[in-house]
């Protein structure tokens, strides 16, 4: 998927990121809601690293599985 130049510019823009982490410091990831209905993906250490950009379905598919235990082990 292109990314058109308002998203662009949400992704380099640091307001709206969401930092995931269990506050031990490292080890976080961030997502952020785009105007399209798309989320991006970064890791915190390197935040000027290209996002992953997924599909708000798989988005959702992803958080159902991580609240039902799918990652625990």
């Amino acid at each position: 998927m292109e990314l058109n130049e308002e998203v662009a510019k949400e992704i380099a823009s640091p307001a709206g990121w969401i930092t995931a982490s269990s506050g031990q410091g490292g080890d976080c990831l961030e997502a952020k809601h785009l105007s399209d209905g798309r989320i991006a993906l970064r890791d915190t250490e390197q935040p000027d690293a290209e996002p992953w950009v997924v599909r708000r379905a798989v988005w959702d598919k992803f958080v159902a599985g991580a609240k039902n235990g799918i990652f625990d082990f």
